[in-house]
């Protein structure tokens, strides 16, 4: 009979039991994207400790490339196969090109994941680095490597599966955890029953939520660190289950912008909470609302359940007007990626009272023929290298009977990391809502044309 995991997260909580020995020492958890980075998860959050992720780079040989003849890691890190480097008459300038390629990849993938964060101090702590399992090894050895150079004074790799003999075997880290080693080892998406795609969103929700559940109390609760003004924790009633939300509310709140984030991504988004920070700028109000609970969110079909989405919205609209009973209350909707569909379904209900809608890299046409019914003057802003999602809206556009306008931010890719790009989000939204929400308060930015 095959041993098997529900899951990552099954898997993650099943290897944080075997790490919990190393509860109180100064230990760092280091996920390999992206599979390994829900299990890391489970594991930081066992141990309390910082989660961080670890990309690692194959250099393959120029004519035959998924032969490896080095790797690269951050910090400039790079290890050369000296032997299969002059077996295979690679030049100099050769490894040179190839390290180039893989170095801008690399880059782009860091900068994907932390967004903006820097990356996790290695000096003189235990690195536990995390994968989904182990086949060849690979590549896990080369993350162990590379977090021994980056200043780790003990490297431990752990993993739910690996073959015996390659777990043996593994001498580039100080201690192997494995948790199974079958015989009948044959890939390691075999002792899974869920093994579907960890996609990218999916990773930098996971390092969102960890840092936001690690923070230090002292820099929660100033006024004046890096997180300052995201609102206070609010739990919302939506059917039989409660939703998590932080709800900012200026003195005089006369407007509010509900967040509908995307698949993969939770309220703690940092790239939402910069977009609120301007819109707080602009004197609005802002709520950050998570659409599932956490053990909805395992259930990725729930991810795409754009009418289940947007009956929450409607519950968080309604929950927002009922604090605002007998002074007048103006709401808007912000929805990025799959939130959009649910903002915009949302937004056409019968008994919808929405002043403005704006979508981030959004996906409008999830709500379908739900489209025609929006009665909310909509800003569909999208990154111009984000070419069929930009495709997408432009269909979206055609069905929508209101005031719309698309809003084109070039060289952006789908979540804006580009630099200077979620800056321009950032302004278009906080001029939206307050041309449409605050009509009566910001005269002088609802009357300048949009940036």
């Amino acid at each position: 009979m095959m041993l098997e995991y529900m899951d990552r997260a099954d898997a993650g909580r099943q290897l944080a039991q075997r790490l919990a020995a190393l509860r109180g020492e100064d230990v760092v958890i280091l996920g390999l994207p992206r599979g390994g980075v829900p299990i890391a998860y489970e594991a930081a959050m066992t141990l309390g400790v910082p989660l961080d992720v670890i990309v690692v780079r194959k250099l393959g040989v120029p004519f035959h490339p998924e032969l490896a003849m080095g790797a690269i890691g951050e910090g400039n890190i790079r290890f050369l196969d000296r032997e299969t480097v002059a077996r295979a008459r690679v030049t100099e300038r050769d490894v040179a090109a190839v390290e180039e390629k893989e170095r801008r990849l690399l880059n782009e993938r860091v900068a994907r994941y932390r967004q903006g964060r820097p990356r996790v101090d290695l000096h003189g702590r235990i690195a536990i680095v995390v994968d989904d399992g182990i086949a060849t090894g690979s590549t896990a050895r080369v993350a162990c490597r590379a977090a021994r150079m980056l200043g780790a004074k003990r490297v431990i790799m752990a993993v739910p599966v690996a073959p015996a003999g390659t777990a043996a075997s593994f001498l580039e880290a100080d201690e192997t955890i494995c948790l199974m080693t079958p015989r009948d080892f044959r890939a390691v998406g075999y002792h899974y029953r869920d093994f579907s795609p960890v996609e990218d969103e999916e990773v930098v929700r996971l390092l969102d939520a960890a840092a936001t559940r690690l923070r230090p109390p002292e820099a929660s609760g100033s006024d004046d660190g890096p997180e300052s003004g995201d609102g206070n924790e609010v739990d919302i009633p939506a059917g039989s289950v409660r939703l998590q939300g932080n709800l900012h509310e200026p003195p005089g709140c006369q407007a509010v912008v509900i967040f509908a984030h995307g698949s993969g991504s939770s309220r703690h988004s940092p790239r939402n909470r910069f977009v609120a920070r301007a819109l707080h700028d602009a004197g609005l109000g802002t709520l950050l609302l998570d659409l599932l609970t956490p053990a909805e969110e395992r259930d990725r079909s729930n991810v795409f359940n754009i009418p289940l989405l947007a009956s929450r919205l409607h519950d968080a609209t309604r929950w927002i007007e009922a604090r605002h009973t007998g002074s007048r209350i103006t709401i808007g909707y912000f929805g990025a990626s799959t939130g959009a569909g649910a903002a915009l379904w949302a937004a056409a209900g019968p008994q919808a009272n929405i002043s403005a809608v704006v979508c981030r890299g959004g996906r409008p046409d999830l709500a379908g023929e739900k489209l025609a019914a929006v009665k909310a003057p909509t800003l569909l802003i999208v990154g111009g290298a984000d070419t069929h999602v930009v495709e997408l809206n432009r269909q979206a556009m055609a069905h929508i009977r209101t005031t719309v306008r698309l809003e084109i931010v070039p060289g952006a890719t789908h979540l804006f990391e580009e630099p200077g790009t979620l800056g321009q989000v950032a302004a278009l939204a906080a001029g939206w809502f307050a041309r449409y929400l605050l009509p009566g308060v910001n005269r002088k930015l609802a009357s300048e044309p949009l940036p």
